[in-house]
């Protein structure tokens, strides 16, 4: 039986990457963040980039390095936040946004993990997003019509696998994660531990196996926090 075991995060992306491609990638802020896989991506030189990911990482991390290094064309986000070249790209004409409200990017990409070609929502009714979309009234209410999203390639951070693939993730480094899992043609996930074989409680997994393709041990353990506020401890 083919291992889905690979031995180095390039290894894993070596035969499947190609200019144009549309990549999903994990991560809420720089919590998630597939930290391994997004180098090797940006290594290999491919261009013409949609990228589906909540945010486009901050300066100098995640895939801040994709904008940097102009391989990404595309960017189907709900944050641009506080990722300045995200939005000079964006401003400057240089980068098309396709900009989701942060519940319906979430449900797209469900969507399309679960063959669902469209749905509709309340979000969005009556403003910019609704643009160019059907609207449809159910029960007296407006709803309008969106699609789902799936990538050739989903890139996923996770806490632990096993060597069937079956994940586990840790607090909110869950986010869009195990979507993602779900919606790429191809799923390459990094994760910090490999598990054996039966470690976990079938109750416990978060992703089952039959959406990992493959697996690697991540190289890049950063976990960087965002924002960092303090106060005096009391009594200190």
């Amino acid at each position: 039986m083919r291992t889905k075991i690979y031995d180095s995060p390039a290894a894993a992306l070596a035969d499947v990457l190609f200019d144009g491609m549309t990549i999903m990638s994990g991560g809420f802020g720089l919590s998630g963040n597939p930290e391994s896989l997004i180098p090797e991506i940006r290594a290999a030189g491919i261009k013409d980039l949609t990228v589906i990911s909540n945010n486009a990482g901050a300066d100098g991390f995640g895939l801040w390095m994709l904008l940097e290094s102009r391989q990404v064309k595309k960017m189907v986000s709900s944050y641009v936040g506080d990722n300045k070249l995200f939005e000079q790209q964006y401003l400057s004409g240089e980068l098309e946004l396709e900009l989701n409200p942060q519940g319906t990017l979430a449900e797209r990409i469900r969507a399309g993990g679960a063959g669902i070609p469209a749905f509709y929502t309340k979000t969005g009714v009556g403003t910019v997003v609704a643009e160019g979309k059907p609207v449809e009234n159910f029960e007296g209410e407006d709803y309008v019509r969106e699609t789902w999203l799936r990538a050739d390639l989903a890139i996923v951070k996770a806490w632990k696998a096993d060597p069937e693939g079956n994940l586990v993730f840790r607090k909110t480094a869950r986010n869009f994660n195990p979507n993602m899992a779900t919606a790429g043609k191809l799923t390459v996930v990094e994760v910090e531990e490999i598990v054996e074989a039966g470690a976990f409680d079938p109750d416990a997994v978060h992703t089952p196996g039959i959406y990992v393709d493959r697996i690697v041990v991540s190289t890049i353990n950063e976990k960087r926090i965002e924002k960092l506020t303090t106060r005096p401890r009391e009594g200190g």
